[in-house]
C-alpha cells in the first residue's frame, strides 16, 4: 500500500499573499495569491481558524 503523501512544491520567494473577510448572507474568509491569477481559497468564516489557533 502506498504512503498517502503530497508531493512538495516549489514557493515563490516573491508572492503576495492577502486575506479578506466577504460579508453576505455567508461571510466567508479568502485567502488569495495576488501575485498569481486565480490563486485564491475560500471558506465560510465560522470554519476559518483563529490567529490564537495558528499559533
Amino acid at each position: 500500500m502506498e504512503p498517502d503523501t503530497v508531493a512538495p512544491t516549489a514557493v515563490e520567494t516573491d508572492a503576495e499573499v492577502m486575506a479578506s473577510v466577504e460579508e453576505g448572507q455567508t461571510d466567508s474568509f479568502i485567502l488569495a495569491d495576488i501575485s498569481q491569477d486565480e490563486a485564491f481559497v475560500t471558506m465560510p468564516l465560522e470554519e476559518a481558524a483563529s490567529l490564537p489557533a495558528w499559533r
